[in-house]
């Protein structure tokens, strides 16, 4: 019977590294007949996962993703009403995503802690007021605006105050911070009064708007957190609306391997195109998931290379992906036909036919499936 490390040792040169490494850890401690079975699996399953030369992944990959999207167009109708299955959660997160949108309609970020503050729901909490940016209107009882004296009174609320664990000095220590060229703070107390040297019904409301808004604790940006509890994991997470990336992994309460923001420019800023990279593909995934569509993770990854590979985030479109192939004719395909063509003639490019879209167009085998092999030499 052939023996464990004899197989490792074949097995060595059919599977990549990376499996291979994962592979030989799994089955190091386990008896000879286990170790075999397993072994034997895993051949099989990267076999069957392999695609045979000349397939048209790019065609498949749309295929795969085009059609479930259009299911989500097509049933909409039957959850119109029902907030779980709001839309903005299906197809237009999808395009945000493939156009690389720079504002997400929704900014998100899912931040996991550290042990113990993920174990315990009071720790947790914590951590989610000190992330959520507090700002003076969320901690105002009253508003009072004098149009005729040119003033603006805003009496803290005691309780807001000690829910926040914050005190009156904080707030001090950033109101009286605030100053302008017509205008002074100045407080007392739990009543903080904003004086205007020439009153005016439209500069106090815009005054009045800008003193609301002052950040008095948290972290920028940051406008709502929610403490959610993974039942699987058994530990507390926060999702928050409104996204800082980089503030938020500096805290040393935040496990930094595994918080990431829905926003692909800010990841890509923060962490780089690799990370971005893979949420692109967990992004779109999840879109998918949510509408109970089971898609294969490979094609959000072949769409994700496609805008990723150049080491710089790029949306599907004339402005990224398409308006960078090298073929005229592929580009012309797309959008905007006799710019392209015109601007592709004065500069003198050529075309290849390397290409689907440029040989479907010239009548052309095109380089896929038995079309990719070329005859070298006819007798």
């Amino acid at each position: 019977m052939i023996s464990k490390q004899e197989v490792l040792e074949r097995v060595a040169k059919i599977l990549p590294q990376p499996i291979y490494k994962e592979l030989e850890n799994v089955v190091k401690d386990l008896d000879e007949e286990k170790a075999l079975r397993i072994i034997y699996r895993v051949l099989k399953l990267y076999i069957t996962s392999l695609i045979d030369p000349g397939e048209a992944i790019g065609i498949i990959t749309a295929q795969s993703i085009g059609e479930p999207s259009t299911q989500m167009i097509l049933r909409s109708f039957h959850y119109a009403g029902l907030r779980e299955f709001s839309m903005a959660r299906g197809l237009p997160r999808l395009i945000e995503i493939v156009d690389a949108r720079r504002n997400p309609s929704t900014p998100l970020m899912f931040i996991y802690l550290k042990p113990p503050y993920n174990r315990d729901r009071e720790k947790a909490e914590t951590v989610a007021k000190k992330i959520q940016q507090v700002t003076l209107e969320m901690l105002a009882k009253e508003i009072d605006v004098d149009y005729i004296a040119g003033t603006i009174t805003i009496t803290l609320d005691q309780e807001q105050l000690k829910y926040r664990g914050l005190s009156l000095k904080d707030v001090e220590r950033v109101v009286t911070k605030t100053k302008g060229k017509d205008f002074t703070v100045s407080m007392r107390g739990h009543t903080i009064t904003v004086s205007l040297a020439t009153p005016d019904v439209l500069r106090i409301r815009k005054i009045r708007d800008k003193i609301l808004q002052i950040k008095i604790a948290g972290i920028k940006g940051v406008r709502k957190v929610v403490l959610q509890y993974d039942t699987k994991n058994g530990e507390w997470y926060i999702i928050t609306e409104g996204t800082n990336l980089e503030a938020v992994l500096q805290l040393e309460e935040v496990d930094a391997t595994r918080t990431y923001s829905n926003d692909l420019h800010e990841v890509e800023e923060v962490l780089g195109i690799e990370a971005t990279r893979t949420l692109v593909a967990q992004e779109i995934k999840r879109v998918l998931d949510e509408q109970g569509l089971d898609v294969d993770i490979r094609h959000m990854y072949l769409v994700a290379d496609a805008m990723t590979w150049s080491g710089k985030l790029r949306p599907i479109g004339r402005h990224g992906v398409v308006g960078t192939k090298e073929s005229p004719l592929a580009r012309a395909a797309f959008e905007v036909t006799v710019k392209t063509l015109i601007e592709a003639a004065v500069r003198g490019e050529e075309e290849k036919f390397k290409g689907v879209v440029e040989s479907i167009i010239a009548g052309k085998y095109i380089p896929v499936g038995t079309g990719i092999v070329r005859l070298l030499m006819q007798f």
